[in-house]
């Protein structure tokens, strides 16, 4: 593994995290703008964590969030150039560590179906998609729906 410090992040860095997303995760939600990164810090400050690397650059991210009930996975997205050096893992096992001390059982991730390099990454951490299930969304009043939400099958 490249030598890495995870951290949480911080509010200052929102623009740089959404900047590292742009290029280094796939698919944007509703969320991903600074308003929405902003109040999941304020709410709850140690849910995203930051891989950095050399010189304090962000390499890699995870959102661990808890609701009191359970824990979910966002945004493992990793710099292309520092993909398959453990970064993934590490953020990984510092999200259990946070869920196991705030007494959570089971951790789910949101993973999009066409992400197959996502795939392998996800089944490799010991995950694995429960067929049983799907998502589904709605946007709340006053949000615009994404393509995908207007385009489901009996939407109005």
């Amino acid at each position: 593994m490249s030598k890495v410090k995870i951290r949480t992040a911080s509010s200052a860095e929102v623009p740089a995290l959404l900047a590292f997303w742009a290029r280094s995760a796939e698919g944007a939600g509703i969320t991903d703008d600074v308003d929405g990164v902003t109040r999941l810090l304020s709410r709850d400050p140690d849910a995203l964590l930051v891989a950095e690397g050399d010189g304090g650059a962000i390499v890699g991210t995870v959102i661990a969030g808890y609701d009191g009930w359970r824990c979910h996975l966002y945004r493992l997205a990793v710099d292309p150039a520092h993909r398959r050096q453990g970064i993934a893992a590490a953020l990984l096992s510092a999200a259990h560590e946070r869920f196991a001390a705030l007494g959570g059982r089971r951790a789910d991730a949101m993973v999009l179906d066409h992400n197959e390099l996502a795939h392998h990454a996800w089944a490799n951490a010991g995950y694995a998609p429960q067929a049983q299930w799907s998502r589904w969304v709605r946007p709340l009043d006053g949000v615009e729906a994404p393509a995908e939400v207007k385009a489901c099958p009996g939407r109005p």
